[in-house]
């Protein structure tokens, strides 16, 4: 398989059990790829996956309609949030 240009190399090494290298390795030649490009593609897609469930919020309907219930007609300010608006620095 052709390798692909890549403008940053870094280099990241890991120690791994012979049992799951041979694993990973077994893997990655029955999708005609090499260890590398498996790791990256199943690595990368994983990491993803894990940052999309916790940058993510999801709500149930109820908390939803309380969302937009607040949003339609918000509390007044209470004194935390007046003190913390006048301690911001003046925009000119």
């Amino acid at each position: 398989m052709p390798q692909i240009p890549v403008e940053t190399n870094d280099r990241m090494s890991l120690r791994i059990a012979s049992e799951e290298k041979s694993l990973l390795m077994r893997a990655a030649a029955l999708q005609h790829t090499n260890l590398t490009e498996f790791v990256i593609r199943n690595v990368v897609s994983a990491a993803r996956k894990v940052i999309d469930e916790n940058e993510q919020l999801k709500l149930t309907e109820r908390d939803s309609l309380h969302v937009l219930a607040l949003l339609d007609n918000p509390p007044a300010p209470n004194d935390k949030l007046m003190a913390a608006a006048f301690a911001l620095p003046k925009q000119s």
